[in-house]
């Protein structure tokens, strides 16, 4: 019998190898609970020592039915589907993954923004339906000269910044009040607040974490500072941007194009107004995956669950609670 129990709280990869290859060293059994009834939750979780969470909602009421658990290990960089405050009231340490798919969130960010420039995903379908010569429907600018704007200075958007220095932009305009002004010169760029970016950026890429401050923080009123036919891009996370706000702009020609991965329900839903527009290109909160990224998440989730279980810090905590 192991000395540990492990329950992964939804079934979203094929399998499991590198969560057990790293689990087994602290000689912990792996479980795959696959529902959504936060019923069963309570039952599959009762005897966990640590739970690894993708999507499940692991909420407070779920966090206080948990008398075991000393680890809620988060698949990701983001953890709002996490109360950690339920967690680190229980003494339960809280991880998540901080530190990989800069890459594939960079080149995501870029080919969204290269395909609504070019209007790549319009004409695919255009020439899909028999039409050509669409550059009269939906004229294309050149990006050599334009002004780049980041909204939020983390790993994947130092990634971007990396990546697009080659293109050729006149300007890249940076926000983010947690970040020097110093250190953003030094990348090559200019710090700015929202206001401005959204004014003076010909291009928008949104990298910043879903948080109570920057949930919906572009809506109607900040689109209302953009210049005329910017292209926005967001590889972040949905409830950032208004969506109702941003399909009447994208709508009413305020905005020129939109490059959307992640979305504010997911999946995005059939009556969303967004799919009634031909200016936007969307993909499948994709942002984040590559074969070797996948590998990676799955091993540093596992990292963290069973350095707690084995009686220290994780490598990457959310919370502060005391040494198990």
């Amino acid at each position: 019998m192991s000395r540990f129990t492990v329950v992964i709280a939804d079934d979203r990869y094929a399998a499991y190898d590198e969560e057990k290859a790293v689990l087994a060293e602290v000689d912990a059994e792996v479980r795959v609970f696959s529902s959504s009834s936060a019923s069963e939750a309570r039952t599959a979780f009762a005897d966990a020592d640590a739970i690894l969470v993708n999507l499940f909602p692991m909420t407070a009421d779920i966090i206080k039915g948990l008398p075991k658990c000393r680890v809620i290990s988060r698949y990701g960089v983001g953890y709002d589907n996490v109360a950690v405050d339920a967690a680190t009231r229980r003494g339960i340490w809280v991880t998540f993954v901080p530190d990989y798919c800069f890459e594939e969130v960079a080149d995501h960010a870029l080919a969204l923004l290269l395909g609504c420039i070019r209007k790549i995903g319009y004409k695919d379908r255009m020439i899909r339906q028999g039409k050509w010569n669409l550059h009269r429907d939906q004229p294309c600018y050149r990006v050599e000269g334009r002004t780049l704007g980041i909204l939020g200075y983390g790993n994947a958007a130092h990634t971007l910044l990396r990546k697009v220095s080659g293109l050729g932009f006149g300007r890249v305009l940076m926000c983010d009040p947690y970040v020097r002004a110093s250190t953003v010169k030094a990348a090559g760029a200019v710090l700015v607040d929202l206001p401005v970016l959204l004014a003076e950026s010909d291009y928008i890429s949104v990298h910043v974490p879903l948080t109570p401050e920057t949930r919906h923080m572009i809506g109607r009123a900040e689109l209302a500072f953009v210049k005329p036919g910017a292209i926005l891009v967001n590889t972040a996370r949905g409830p950032v941007l208004d969506e109702l706000a941003l399909a009447e702009a994208l709508r009413d020609g305020k905005l020129g194009g939109a490059g959307l991965d992640v979305f504010e329900e997911e999946p995005l839903p059939r009556d969303s107004p967004l799919r009634q527009l031909d200016n936007v290109i969307f993909t499948d909160h994709a942002g984040w995956y590559s074969e070797e990224s996948v590998v990676e998440l799955k091993t540093k989730a596992a990292r963290n669950a069973a350095a707690v279980l084995a009686g220290g810090a994780p490598p990457y905590p959310v919370n502060v609670v005391g040494t198990p």
